[in-house]
């Protein structure tokens, strides 16, 4: 009987190639691929710092040699310029904070790598993404990790019920010390290399030199204000800022100042003290739902409003289309536009969509 054949996303770090052996050891067929998707990767990440290094490249291909699997480099430059780095500048131009991981993730591997695994003749596409994936009646549903500190469901909320059906997550249920005593064990040599932590086409993980290369014209310097309107210092280009900001603003004031808002008309970033900071609500689109296909009614959940910030409470309202309006039951901290939502409950993911908009609390 013929093993059934899975593409493993392999970074050359611990995770995706722990994720190999795995499925290697469960009696899959493995085909190992690391996607190569900026040029400027082969200009200055040649260390362990970039997912998508040429070193990274390296040491997948060494893992795979390990493992006696199959591997490729495949070219996605194209599809990656196109849906990730044009959306990460888009997103900054627009006065938003993008999260060009999540974007890569669905578009280029859920999306350009699927069909690459499914002309390979694969059943299953795999990535070491510490999240789980199970079946419940006719749907399938994603879960968080079972290492809290590492659950990385947040950034996998773009998942469909195609795409769940032929995806494998084969580090869900293990927490991050256990995948590289695996590692130890399976004697692979990225057992102990750090974990990414950068944006992988951005040298030196510097945004701010990248912007001022890629968009010069777009940086246009204007007035820090308070809310009321009173000028308190300049920026150097609306890009440069983001909510809940508080560094760098090189203001002299007599309390800590905090960027709030950031106003594209008139090229101003408003600032204010900590407790301007806090939002009652937000309105959210390009919804996917994962644990049914449409949002009827207002429902409870907990939300999260970007990676590593803790949950809250929120009612959670239909509206047009794809979009809804969140309530919290306690005002969040630095809401920010272009950062996603993305809507649990309890260790099920309900689904997620951007940040578009926010609306302060109310004073008094």
């Amino acid at each position: 009987m013929a093993k059934e054949r899975v593409v493993v996303a392999m970074s050359g770090g611990v995770d995706s190639s722990v994720a190999a052996a795995l499925l290697k050891e469960q009696g899959y067929e493995v085909i190992g691929i690391t996607m190569r998707l900026s040029a400027e990767n082969r200009d200055f990440s040649t260390d362990d710092r970039g997912c998508c290094s040429l070193k990274s490249v390296d040491d997948a291909r060494h893992v795979a040699e390990i493992l006696g699997i199959r591997h490729y480099v495949v070219d996605f430059q194209d599809i990656f310029q196109e849906k990730v780095i044009r959306y990460f500048l888009d997103s900054y131009l627009n006065c938003e904070t993008p999260n060009p991981c999540i974007a890569c993730n669905h578009y280029v591997k859920f999306e350009a790598l699927m069909q690459k695994a499914k002309s390979l003749g694969a059943s299953y596409l795999a990535t070491g993404h510490y999240a789980r994936i199970e079946k419940a009646g006719m749907r399938y549903v994603l879960k968080k990790g079972c290492d809290s500190n590492k659950d990385q469901s947040y950034a996998l909320y773009h998942l469909n019920q195609d795409t769940l059906a032929h995806f494998l997550l084969p580090l869900g249920a293990y927490k991050k010390n256990i995948t590289r005593e695996l590692a130890r064990q399976y004697s692979l040599p990225v057992a102990q290399k750090p974990d990414s932590q950068e944006i992988c086409f951005i040298p030196n993980d510097d945004y701010k030199a990248y912007l001022k290369k890629q968009v010069p014209d777009a940086l246009r310097p204007g007035n820090i204000c308070l809310a009321d309107g009173t000028i308190v210092g300049h920026h150097e280009g609306l890009p440069f800022y983001t909510i809940g900001q508080r560094k760098g603003l090189g203001i002299a004031y007599e309390a800590p100042l905090y960027v709030i808002q950031l106003d594209k008309e008139k090229n101003t970033v408003i600032v204010g003290e900590s407790a301007e900071c806090y939002s009652s609500e937000l309105y959210a689109d390009n919804m996917n739902w994962i644990l049914f296909d449409s949002l009827d009614s207002p429902i409870e959940a907990s939300t999260k409003i970007r990676y590593g910030k803790r949950e809250a409470l929120a009612r959670i309202y239909p509206m047009e289309q794809d979009a809804v309006r969140v309530v919290f039951a306690e005002p969040q901290r630095a809401i920010t536009p272009g950062q996603s939502v993305v809507l649990y409950d309890r260790d099920i993911v309900i689904g997620g969509g951007v940040i578009r908009s926010v609306k302060q609390k109310e004073k008094g």
